[in-house]
C-alpha cells in the first residue's frame, strides 16, 4: 500500500509540479501503477491513464529501446555488477545529454530548452 501511494506522490510532486500535467500516462499493468491512488490522481488532474498490453513488451517499443540503451551504458560504466545502482545517475546524465538521431537534439535540451553544462 505504501508503494502504491509513493508512485502517485512521485507523479504529483516530481512530474506534475515540476513540469506540467500530462494529457496521458501509459504504464504497464503493475499493481503499483494501477491502484486507487493513481486513479484518484488521474481523475483529479484529468489525465488519461492507459495500460500497455500485458506480456508483450514490444508494444512499448520506444521504452524498450531506451531501456536497451541505458542498460548498454550502465554495462560500460560498471566495475562490479553489484554497483550498477551507483552508476545509474551518471548513466542517465550520459543518456540525457547525448543527441538522439530521431530529433537531432538531446533529451535534456528538449526538456529544459538549453544544453547541460558538462565538464570537458
Amino acid at each position: 500500500m505504501e508503494t502504491d501511494y509513493a508512485v502517485a506522490r512521485f507523479l504529483k510532486r516530481d512530474i506534475i509540479a515540476r513540469y506540467e500535467i500530462p494529457a496521458t500516462i501509459i504504464t504497464d499493468n503493475a499493481k503499483n501503477l494501477n491502484n486507487k491512488f493513481i486513479n484518484e490522481l488521474c481523475a483529479q488532474f484529468k489525465i488519461q491513464h492507459r495500460n500497455s498490453s500485458p506480456y508483450h513488451p514490444q508494444m512499448n517499443g520506444a521504452v524498450e529501446a531506451t531501456n536497451k540503451n541505458i542498460k548498454r551504458i550502465i554495462e560500460k560504466m560498471m566495475v562490479n555488477y553489484k554497483d550498477w545502482h551507483e552508476m545509474l545517475p551518471f548513466t542517465l546524465l550520459a543518456y540525457r545529454t547525448s543527441i538522439r538521431t530521431s530529433t537531432g537534439a538531446t533529451p535534456y535540451s528538449l526538456v529544459y530548452g538549453t544544453e547541460a553544462v558538462l565538464p570537458v
